[in-house]
């Protein structure tokens, strides 16, 4: 009987790849609102349910929207677990699986090492192994780097034991592309400091940018060549941080919401960070309701695209972008492939592409839908005040102009739910929804053509 009951239920929650990646993100959730639930977690002693499950969700899908302050509500002990969190849903969960069988010096069974590339989109089984060791090693160094650089800042703020800690949290957050702080109000209090923002910014950069990519770079001077993902990656990645930096100095010329005197130094350098922190990072130095609304507007964008394949980040990412955006330019160019860098994109490539964004649409569509009719807009804002929420909790990016603190229970539903088909994916979302098999057709109907646009 009782294997029966085991069958039944590996055949109903663990029969596929896309379902074991599922639950085990649904469990990490399940354990850290456990942990954040325990009245050593929050400064009052408790916290209601549906806000530590919404916490849990943010942190596990590296989000950063935060329904309660986090500098005022948890506690040493919660704020680690946050941090723990992040840190497991940024690099996965299989990471550290495969770490822990590393230091028991086990070999990875075909099955753990299937779900590593799935986790990590790689297109072959060999690669699990050295990629998981990049991402191990390169995920410490840069934490440590990050945490060192920012003591510099923070021992002289807080002396030593909390500028070390602070160090420690924030470098965490920034690499993992996480919105959460322990300041109380972002990194609105370090707008005059340049030095910070910077440091911030590197962060952001290196774990949105994707440990494939750092690979190919790493190894570049072996190889003598880069894949088509990491050229495509770094040349959208570049242009879409020029493109948004140069709106930005137009949309924001004057940074009228920076204090009188600041220096042209300081009002590029907070430019930069706006324009790199919607690429999932979700820290903010200045107040996102007050941007022009062409700053919002931009800003919404580039959260949709979001980060690289295999990163810190959510969005339908950067290659998707790049892809479509060659595509079309083929096409109204009158030609039949889209090529990039002496190279054939396949179609598969492309319908993937183009269903990945219908489908993130067809999601944020409906979830606008709901949250107009469940939730309050305020006097002063149109639908963009529910927009905005719902592209930065699909793209796991943590930026709010004000919804997520007085969401009601159905709005914080929605915007966990969006959370977690950001941070696991559209695709591997709906594998596990649907009993999808790949099928051939035997028979193909004659092809005709409709009228397009």
């Amino acid at each position: 009987m009782d294997k029966i009951r085991h069958s039944k239920f590996y055949d109903l929650f663990l029969d596929t790849l896309s379902k074991k990646m599922v639950m085990g993100f649904i469990l990490i959730i399940a354990v850290g609102t456990l942990m954040l639930s325990v009245p050593v977690a929050t400064y009052t002693g408790s916290v209601s349910f549906i806000n530590a499950l919404f916490t849990a969700t943010s942190a596990t899908c590296i989000t950063g929207l935060t329904v309660v302050n986090t500098a005022e509500t948890w506690t040493p002990f919660g704020q680690v677990a946050i941090m723990i969190m992040t840190e497991i849903g940024a690099l996965g969960y299989m990471t550290f699986a495969v770490l822990l069988f590393n230091v028991m010096r086990r070999h990875l069974n075909l099955s753990t090492q299937l779900m590593v590339k799935e986790s990590l989109n790689l297109e072959h089984l060999h690669d699990t192994k050295s990629v998981m060791q990049y991402v191990i090693v390169l995920s410490a160094l840069f934490q440590i780097a990050g945490m060192i650089l920012f003591a510099f800042d923070f021992i002289p703020r807080y002396g030593w034991s909390r500028g070390l800690y602070v160090s420690l949290f924030h470098s965490v957050m920034s690499f993992c592309n996480a919105g959460f702080d322990v300041f109380g109000n972002s990194l609105m209090g370090f707008r005059d400091d340049s030095y910070m923002l910077l440091v911030t910014t590197l962060l952001i950069v290196a774990g949105g940018l994707g440990f494939l990519v750092w690979r190919d770079l790493l190894l570049f001077h072996e190889r003598k060549r880069l894949t088509l993902n990491s050229k495509l990656t770094l040349v959208t990645t570049l242009s879409l941080f020029v493109i948004g930096f140069v709106i930005l100095l137009v949309t924001e010329r004057d940074l009228s919401l920076l204090p009188k005197g600041t220096s042209w130094f300081n009002r590029t350098i907070n430019t930069l960070f706006l324009s790199v922190t919607p690429r999932t990072a979700g820290l903010v130095s200045l107040p996102t309701s007050e941007l022009h609304p062409g700053s919002i507007f931009l800003i919404m964008i580039l959260m949709f695209i979001g980060g690289t394949p295999g990163s810190t980040a959510g969005g339908i990412k950067t290659t998707t972008f790049g892809v479509l955006m060659i595509q079309s330019i083929a096409q109204l160019r009158g030609k039949k492939d889209a090529e990039f860098a002496h190279r054939r994109f396949s179609q598969s490539n492309v319908s993937r592409a183009l269903l990945l964004i219908f489908m993130a649409s067809v999601v944020i569509a409906l979830a606008t839908l709901v949250l107009t009719q469940t939730e309050k807009i305020p006097h002063n804002f149109g639908l963009e005040y529910i927009v905005f929420e719902v592209l930065s909790a699909f793209g796991t990016v943590g930026l709010s102009l004000g919804l997520t603190p007085h969401l009601t229970v159905i709005g914080k539903i929605i915007i966990m739910l969006l959370m977690f088909i950001g941070r696991v994916g559209i695709f591997t979302t709906l594998y596990t929804l649907s009993r999808r098999q790949v099928k051939k057709n035997l028979i193909r109907y004659p092809e005709e053509n409709i009228l397009i646009g």
